[in-house]
C-alpha cells in the first residue's frame, strides 16, 4: 500500500454538523460522506490538511450545490464576505473538533514536517491545521494568536471576498482573471505569513491576487487542491503561466477530485475511470515537474469520482498511475514524499 498524504479536505465541517454523534463519526464513520479514521486508514490516507472553512449563511451549501450541479456555461455569482462575528465562532468550534480528535489518540496536529514523519511512523493521523478563506482572522494580532493554536497552512480566501482579497467564482468556461489583486491588509497578511512560516495557499484566489502572492512571498507558492486549466477551463484551475510561476518558486500544485474541476467539458456527470485524472496529471508533472505535483482531495466538499467515491479507495488512484506509466518513485512522489518536501522547504524540517 503506497501512503498518500491529502492536501484537503472539509470533514471538519462534518463534524460540527454531526452534534452528540461526533466522536463516533471519526472513529467509526456513519457511512456518508468521503472520510473518515477506518476508511482514512483502508485507503492508505496517513495525514493531510484538515481546513476550517465557514459556510456563507447568505447562500446555503443546498443552494449552491444546485447551481454548480448546471451543465456549462454557467457562472454562480460571488456569494458576499462572511462577517468576522460570524466567521471566528464557527472556525473556533472547527478547532475544537480537531483538538477532539487528536485527543482521541488517533491523530495529532503537527506543526513541522519533522512530527508529521514522527506522526506517521507512529501510525496516528498527521493532521495540518489549515483555514481556507481568511475571515476568522481580524489582523496581525489574530493570525499571531492562531499560529499558536497550531496553524500552518491559510488559504486568504475561499471563493468569496474577504478583507484581504477575492476569490474567483464558480464559472466555466472562464479565466481565473476574475477582478481585483490583494488589499492592503491581504498584502500584510503575506508578509506576516511569510515571517511565521505559515504556508499560503492560492486554490480559490483570483488571478491578480495570485500575482500579488507572487511578487510579495518568499515561499514556494502551493495551491492545496487546484487542476489544469488547460485540460478544465474552469475559473478554479490553473493556468499554464500560473503553473510556470509555481515551478520558478519551486512550488506544488495537489490536484484536485471534484469533478466539476476535473471534466474538459465542466460537466457534473458521474465520473468513472481515471482517464481525466491522469490528463490532469500528465499535464501538471509536464510543467511543474516531479517534486511540484501532489494530491489535494477536497473530501467531503465536493462531488467526486465514482472511483475515489471515498478515502478507501485511494489506492485505485495509486495503481492507475502505476498501470498508465508513472514509476513507483513519481506515485510515491505524488502520493506523498512532494509534500512532505514543499513543507519542509516552507517551513523548515
Amino acid at each position: 500500500m503506497i501512503p498518500v498524504f491529502d492536501g484537503h479536505n472539509d470533514f471538519l465541517q462534518r463534524m460540527v454538523e454531526a452534534g452528540p454523534n461526533r466522536d463516533r463519526l471519526w472513529l467509526e464513520g456513519n457511512g456518508k460522506g468521503h472520510l473518515d479514521l477506518p476508511r482514512m486508514q483502508a485507503g492508505g490516507m496517513v495525514g493531510g490538511f484538515f481546513a476550517i472553512w465557514t459556510p456563507s449563511p447568505e447562500s446555503p451549501d443546498d443552494v449552491v450545490a444546485t447551481l454548480m450541479k448546471q451543465n456549462p456555461p454557467f457562472s454562480v455569482p460571488l456569494p458576499p464576505e462572511v462577517a468576522l462575528a460570524d466567521a471566528l465562532p464557527h472556525a473556533l468550534a472547527q478547532a475544537g473538533q480537531l483538538m477532539a480528535m487528536e485527543r482521541s489518540g488517533t491523530l495529532a496536529i503537527c506543526r513541522s514536517a519533522a512530527q508529521i514523519r514522527e506522526t506517521i511512523a507512529a501510525g496516528k493521523v498527521a493532521a495540518i491545521l489549515h483555514i481556507e478563506g481568511a475571515e476568522p482572522i481580524a489582523d496581525m494580532d489574530g493570525l499571531h494568536v492562531w499560529h499558536a493554536m497550531g496553524l500552518r497552512s491559510l488559504g486568504p480566501v475561499w471563493s468569496r471576498p474577504t478583507r484581504y482579497g477575492h476569490g474567483v467564482p464558480f464559472a466555466f468556461p472562464s479565466s481565473p482573471d476574475t477582478g481585483p489583486g490583494l488589499t492592503a491588509e491581504g498584502k500584510a497578511l503575506v508578509r506576516e505569513c511569510n515571517q511565521l512560516r505559515i504556508m499560503l495557499d492560492l486554490s480559490h484566489l483570483n488571478e491578480k491576487g495570485f500575482d500579488d502572492v507572487a511578487a510579495l512571498s518568499d515561499a514556494p507558492l502551493v495551491a492545496s487542491h487546484s487542476c489544469a486549466h488547460a485540460v478544465a477551463p474552469s475559473s478554479r484551475n490553473l493556468t499554464d503561466r500560473q503553473l510556470q510561476v509555481i515551478a520558478e518558486s519551486r512550488g506544488l500544485v495537489g490536484l484536485n477530485y471534484a469533478i466539476g474541476f476535473l471534466h474538459p467539458e465542466g460537466s457534473r456527470d458521474p465520473m468513472h475511470g481515471f482517464e481525466v485524472m491522469l490528463r490532469h496529471l500528465d499535464h501538471l508533472v509536464g510543467l511543474l515537474g516531479e517534486d511540484g505535483v501532489a494530491l489535494g482531495s477536497d473530501y467531503d466538499g465536493a462531488q467526486m469520482p465514482e472511483d475515489l467515491s471515498d478515502a478507501s479507495k485511494l489506492q485505485s488512484l495509486t495503481q492507475a498511475m502505476l498501470d498508465h506509466g508513472f514509476g513507483q518513485e513519481l506515485v510515491e512522489k505524488i502520493a506523498w514524499r512532494n509534500w512532505l518536501g514543499v513543507l519542509e522547504r516552507t517551513w523548515g524540517a
